[in-house]
């Protein structure tokens, strides 16, 4: 039987961006783990607290969300930061976040970057392993959720560090398996069934096609629905159900 972890981004409250709680919260029955932005990007230590109580209710494992200071542009604008000044921005990100769980007696599963620092360090050998080594020596037993095929992966495997490919439900791929970027009209996926379709075929078969028509090869160990999406609540719904009628098992890694 195949086995699929469903993840989604939650928590990223902020003035500039339409945010629900409700709707994280009525997410969280559909998925088997959620990445939690720890203030930097978005969120707050509100956000945080009612949503690592709400996920543990719902059997959600909990992992970090963390981004690069950018609230204002949601963590989607590159920046360059000096190598120890990104490995404080990710390790102060996953303490914050990890007192919450303490409190409840609990800890963090994983931890999936934000934005364009995981964009970045999709491609960038020297920051995604100084993202990997701030992971890792905050909590080696802590799983790194990056992009299939990314520099990421590779970072994590050569430090020995726990690690889970991810592919996305509502993003559409470039034909180096990169992600298409959001500034191109058609970097996101709005049609259910073109969602779902990509899903099943990534789960499948390994595999995705491009914008271009091309089929990239991809390793599909959990799969990411975007809360802030417009359509993620329809989209996490649809592909739960799809999953289950197709003998796909939902779990966390």
């Amino acid at each position: 039987m195949l086995t699929i972890d469903l993840n989604c981004d939650m928590g990223e409250s902020t003035l500039l961006w339409q945010y629900s709680i409700e709707k994280d919260i009525a997410l969280l029955q559909y998925i088997s783990s959620m990445n939690l932005a720890c203030g930097f990007h978005a969120g707050d230590a509100h956000t945080m607290h009612e949503l690592v109580d709400e996920a543990l209710l719902a059997g959600v494992v909990i992992g970090a969300h963390p981004g690069f200071p950018d609230k204002e542009n949601f963590g989607r604008s590159n920046m360059q930061l000096p190598p120890v000044k990104l490995y404080d921005v990710v390790l102060y990100q996953l303490g914050a976040l990890d007192a919450f769980l303490k409190i409840q007696g609990t800890r963090l599963h994983h931890v999936k970057p934000h934005g364009a620092l995981y964009n970045m360090a999709a491609k960038d050998s020297v920051m995604a392993d100084i993202v990997c080594k701030a992971i890792k020596e905050y909590n080696p037993d802590l799983i790194l959720y990056g992009l299939s095929g990314s520099e990421l992966i590779q970072s994590a495997n050569r430090i020995e560090l726990k690690n889970c490919s991810e592919v996305f439900a509502d993003r559409t791929y470039c034909d180096d398996g990169s992600l298409t970027a959001r500034s191109e009209a058609n970097a996101m996926i709005e049609a259910e069934q073109e969602s779902l379709q990509q899903v099943l075929q990534m789960i499948q078969q390994g595999m995705v096609n491009s914008t271009n028509g091309k089929q990239v090869a991809i390793t599909a160990e959990t799969i990411c629905i975007h809360g802030d999406g417009e359509h993620a609540l329809a989209f996490a719904k649809t592909i739960h159900t799809a999953l289950k009628q197709n003998h796909i098992e939902i779990s966390a890694i």
